[in-house]
């Protein structure tokens, strides 16, 4: 498969070789080149024999350049290819349960690979053959993330919506036993997945250490949006102190043989439960903080920490932060602390409950501006208002429903700071650093 090149850098190793916009790219090395992943592996090499096309008429360019140097090549596309929609239709997608109007990449179900190693997207492995797995072995594309959900084949179909999705499951352990780093997420659902079914899971994938790094236990996540769905409910404290006992029996037997506890329930369930989070050195190299593993345990030690080298003193400042449900108590708690240290510290920590999604849904990330503005505006909030990062896209424009940051501050009157999940970074914020 050729590669349209849309734009080479100028005085770029490709642009001083000969290489121009609009050619084809063919092969480097005599390797040809269909996506993104191909071209970062084989364009490593210190000497390169790219083979480009223009006007039917192929040509072999040379370029000695150091191992990882850039040569200056862009294409139409970041994977250079088509991104790989998922084929699944999983009874807890949370995409199905999003409502209509939002902006159209909201609603792509990704399931590709490629994201996965570069962005750490998990992928489910049902659209995948085995040339994708020896690919990804031979290039070495590790962590590969994988949502297992259950290691129950006949389960996994019916959660899954997909007859091959209890039949990819052995890919897990071709990549494994090739030395592929795995990480693997199960999304647990109330009477299907967890339970037995669960210890089996988890015993199952532990057998796969030490080559598979970690496993995440989410609780499902479920909006007001689910007319014609699967029905499915919230976990209780009860089942999911239940989850929690079940992982820890078998934590502690990777502990004993892997010196790993490989499995984790995310911080919503220890919250669910009403148990403590374990400290930070329960979760190893935090492997999981995209799920929720840690992350809140993580933001605490980080931000202690940094008061600590905050000596005592008058700072005199007044900021309101602006919070999901979930994390306004451990919030709570952080400010407590920097108040004792810092004279003149007045800090207000807000829920804002998400009535777009439904009151089920309590994580900030998931808090859209219409719910952050109407929340605020019930408070009377004024001055500075510091939200998690998480709240906005990527871009750190964008609320989930297109509200912008600027239209937000605006309709409050008040200055809006995004901060990432980084206790430094919190602190900062709070003292006007």
């Amino acid at each position: 498969m050729a590669v349209r090149i849309k734009n080479v850098t100028q005085r770029s190793l490709a642009g001083k070789a000969g290489v121009s916009p609009c050619d084809t790219l063919l092969k480097i090395n005599g390797h040809a080149i269909k996506d993104v992943l191909d071209y970062r592996y084989y364009v490593t090499e210190r000497e390169l024999e790219i083979t480009v096309e223009s006007g039917g008429r192929a040509r072999d360019i040379r370029i000695t350049k150091r191992e990882y140097d850039d040569i200056g090549l862009e294409f139409e596309t970041y994977l250079m290819d088509k991104e790989r929609f998922c084929k699944n239709k999983c009874i807890f997608c949370f995409i199905d349960q999003m409502p209509s109007g939002m902006r159209d990449s909201l609603y792509f179900k990704d399931d590709d690979s490629r994201l996965g190693f570069l962005f750490g997207n998990y992928i489910t492995l049902t659209n995948l053959c085995d040339d994708d797995i020896d690919r990804i072995i031979s290039m070495k594309t590790s962590p590969v993330n994988i949502s297992v959900h259950t290691m129950n084949p006949d389960l996994r179909v019916m959660m899954m919506n997909n007859k091959n999705a209890g039949k990819s499951l052995r890919f897990i352990r071709k990549l494994t036993n090739a030395g592929i780093s795995v990480n693997a997420q199960l999304v647990l659902c109330p009477g299907v997945n967890d339970g037995g079914e669960l210890k089996r899971s988890l015993e199952e994938l532990s057998k796969l250490a030490p080559s598979l790094k970690s496993i995440a236990l989410v609780p499902v996540g479920l909006t007001k949006y689910r007319d014609g769905l699967t029905s499915l409910r919230q976990y209780t404290k009860e089942e999911s102190r239940a989850v929690i006992e079940t992982s820890d029996a078998i934590a502690e037997e990777n502990l004993k043989k892997h010196k790993s506890r490989i499995c984790y329930p995310s911080d919503e369930f220890y919250i669910l439960a009403g148990i403590d989070m374990p400290d930070c050195e329960s979760y190893g190299d935090f492997d999981q903080l995209e799920n929720g593993v840690g992350m809140l345990r993580l933001l605490e030690q980080e931000f202690l920490d940094a008061l600590k080298d905050e000596a005592p003193r008058e700072v005199n400042r007044e900021l309101t932060i602006a919070t999901g449900v979930l994390a306004k108590p451990f919030i709570e708690k952080l400010k407590t602390e920097a108040e004792k240290c810092l004279g003149g510290l007045k800090v207000t920590v807000i829920a804002v409950k998400n009535r777009f999604f439904g009151e089920s849904v309590t994580v900030a990330g998931l808090v859209t501006g219409a719910d952050l503005i109407a929340e605020l505006k019930a408070q009377n909030v004024s001055g500075t208002v510091v939200i998690p990062s998480a709240m906005l896209r990527h871009e750190g424009d964008l609320f989930l429903d297109g509200i912008s940051v600027q239209g937000a501050e605006a309709a409050l009157q008040v200055k809006l700071c995004a901060v990432k999940n980084d206790g430094y970074e919190l602190l900062s914020m709070m003292i006007g650093g």
